[in-house]
């Protein structure tokens, strides 16, 4: 197994006073204020979202078309959060270099690949972003994969705004294949499923000559012994640089002799 660092891609309480009333209890120390779907438009957020957005682009630089694109796609991603669960309320501060950086860092993995399935697409991380960043690349497509209707609404309404390159497919993630129609140079999920059952999902896609890149966080020794039970694979390891993930890159992949039943059906 190879791994690639992030090396050079990485910019990478008060307590009571003593004397008289000491014996009083110290004051606690002010609640965090609480984020969630309700106030993900706070201006109160605005301020701390800019400033993540500085530090997500000094780690994943794009033009300023695709600044424009991805700046439209977070306005409406905190406009429809205060009614549909697209990320978790608690990264909403954090969403350029939690989500969107992320998501960037893919397209360096695969500086050729014009054509994108996303298996998963959930809030659109990564399939709109890739979208958005291949927007000026003729001959892109990125196919966004959702099972959950009000997701890709979201998902298509996000392409919309953008005018980005993308093709939402409102589908269960193992049907993929009938609905996926060209070549795919490129297929990623992410926090989608256990890295057995992705391989099982991009399989198809892969016979066909698609590249693989699951992000996957720290337990992906634990996943990789995993999916070693059923899949023969060489994965070549990336090192995230917005934290302590990682990206699995797979180029061909075989089913082992003896394999478990269900690893390539459908999500549970």
């Amino acid at each position: 197994m190879k791994q690639r660092g992030p090396g050079g891609d990485r910019p990478l309480s008060r307590r009571a006073g003593a004397g008289e009333g000491s014996g009083r209890r110290a004051e606690p120390a002010p609640a965090k204020p609480r984020i969630d779907k309700a106030s993900a438009n706070d201006h109160a957020l605005d301020a701390i979202i800019a400033a993540d957005k500085t530090a997500a682009l000094k780690l994943a630089p794009v033009s300023r078309e695709t600044e424009a694109r991805l700046d439209r796609y977070i306005a409406l991603l905190r406009e429809w959060q205060a009614k549909t669960n697209l990320v978790a309320p608690s990264t909403l501060p954090h969403l350029w270099t939690r989500h969107i950086a992320d998501s960037l860092q893919l397209v360096d993995l695969a500086p050729t690949a014009k054509r994108w399935a996303d298996l998963g697409s959930g809030g659109g991380f990564p399939g709109v972003v890739l979208a958005c960043a291949m927007a000026g690349t003729p001959g892109a497509s990125v196919h966004l994969v959702e099972r959950i209707a009000k997701k890709a609404a979201f998902l298509r309404e996000a392409i919309r705004v953008t005018t980005s390159p993308g093709v939402v497919h409102l589908a269960e993630i193992g049907d993929n294949v009938d609905r996926i129609t060209g070549p795919v140079d490129c297929v990623t999920a992410r926090a989608l499923a256990p890295l057995h059952q992705l391989i099982g999902f991009a399989e198809p896609l892969m016979r066909q000559g698609a590249k693989a890149l699951f992000l996957k966080g720290q337990d992906v020794e634990a996943e990789l012994t995993e999916a070693a039970k059923y899949w023969n694979i060489q994965p070549q390891l990336h090192q995230s640089r917005t934290g302590d993930g990682w990206i699995v890159e797979l180029t061909s992949v075989e089913p082992t002799r003896v394999r478990r039943s269900g690893v390539s059906g459908e999500l549970r």
